[in-house]
C-alpha cells in the first residue's frame, strides 16, 4: 500500500511538472485562460462518459487523464492569479466528502443507498443555506445542457417539497402542454409555439427519475438506437441502389419499419 501511494504521488506530480512546463514554455498553452479551458473540461467530460458508456477500458483510462490533465491545468492559472491552488482543491473536496458522509465519519446510522441519498441531500441543504443561497434552486448552474438543467430544477423542487405525484402526473402535463402547444399552432403564433413546446420538454425531461432513470442517459440511448437504425437503413437503400432524397414519405416509412424490425430481431 505504501509503495503504490508513493507511485501515485510520483505520477501525479510529474503531470503537474508537465502541465507547468507547458504553461512556461507552449504558445498555446500560454495563452489559456480558465474562461477558454471551460469548453475543453466540458467535452473531455463527455469524452470520458462516452468510453464508459462502451465499456471500452483503454478509452476510459485515456479519457479520465486528460480530463483530469484539464483540472490540473485550470488549477495552475487559478494559481498564477493567486486565487486558489491544486492543494486547497483537493482539500476541499475532501473536506467535502467526509461532511456528507456522517454515516461513515460520523454518528449518523445510514444503511441503505436511499439513507445515504437522503443524509446527503439534507446535508447539500443546510450547505446551500449557510453559503447565502436565497432558494432551493440556486446552484442549478445554467450553462450544463438544458435536459439536465430540467431534471436537476425538478429534483431540487423535490427537496424543497413541490414535485408530481407520479410519473402519470409527468405525462398528464405533457399531454396538457402538447394540447397547447396545437393551440398555438392553430393560432399560427410560432413564439408561443416554441414557449409551450419548451413547458413541455421541461416537463418530459423530469419523467425518467420517476422510474429511476436519468433523463440525460435515457435520451443518450435513444439517440444512440436512432443512429444505428438510420445508418442500417442507409446500407439497406445502398444495397438496392436506392436514394434516400428520391423516396416518398411513404416509401421511407415502409423501409424504416423494416430496418426496426430486422435490428430488432437481432437484438432480442
Amino acid at each position: 500500500m505504501a509503495d503504490e501511494k508513493i507511485t501515485l504521488g510520483k505520477d501525479l506530480a510529474r503531470l503537474l511538472e508537465v502541465l507547468k512546463e507547458l504553461r512556461r514554455t507552449c504558445p498555446w498553452d500560454c495563452e489559456q485562460t480558465m474562461r477558454s479551458l471551460a469548453k475543453h473540461l466540458i467535452e473531455e467530460a463527455y469524452e470520458a462518459a462516452g468510453a464508459i458508456e462502451d465499456d471500452a477500458p483503454v478509452a476510459i483510462r485515456d479519457e479520465l487523464g486528460d480530463l483530469l490533465a484539464q483540472v490540473f491545468f485550470i488549477s495552475i492559472i487559478a494559481e498564477e492569479q493567486a486565487r486558489f491552488d491544486l492543494a486547497e482543491i483537493c482539500r476541499g473536496v475532501t473536506d467535502k466528502l467526509v461532511r456528507r458522509h456522517p454515516h461513515i465519519y460520523g454518528d449518523v446510522h445510514a444503511t441503505t443507498a436511499q439513507e445515504v441519498i437522503t443524509n446527503w441531500s439534507r446535508i447539500k441543504q443546510q450547505e446551500r443555506r449557510t453559503a447565502g443561497a436565497v432558494s432551493a434552486l440556486s446552484g442549478v448552474e445554467r450553462a450544463q445542457p438544458a435536459l439536465m438543467r430540467a431534471e436537476k430544477l425538478g429534483a431540487r423542487t423535490r427537496e424543497a417539497g413541490m414535485d408530481w405525484a407520479d410519473i402519470h402526473s409527468v405525462l398528464a402535463k405533457v399531454r396538457e402542454e402538447m394540447d397547447e402547444v396545437e393551440g398555438a399552432l392553430a393560432r399560427n403564433d410560432l413564439d408561443a409555439a416554441a414557449a409551450e413546446l419548451g413547458d413541455m420538454l421541461l416537463a418530459l425531461g423530469n419523467a425518467p427519475r420517476f422510474i429511476g432513470h436519468s433523463a440525460e442517459e435515457t435520451l443518450r440511448r435513444s439517440c444512440d438506437k436512432f443512429t444505428d437504425r438510420f445508418v442500417a437503413l442507409e446500407r439497406f437503400l445502398a444495397a438496392r441502389g436506392l436514394e434516400l432524397s428520391k423516396l416518398t414519405p411513404a416509401e421511407i416509412e415502409s423501409v424504416w419499419q423494416q430496418v426496426k424490425r430486422e435490428k430488432g430481431s437481432k437484438e432480442a
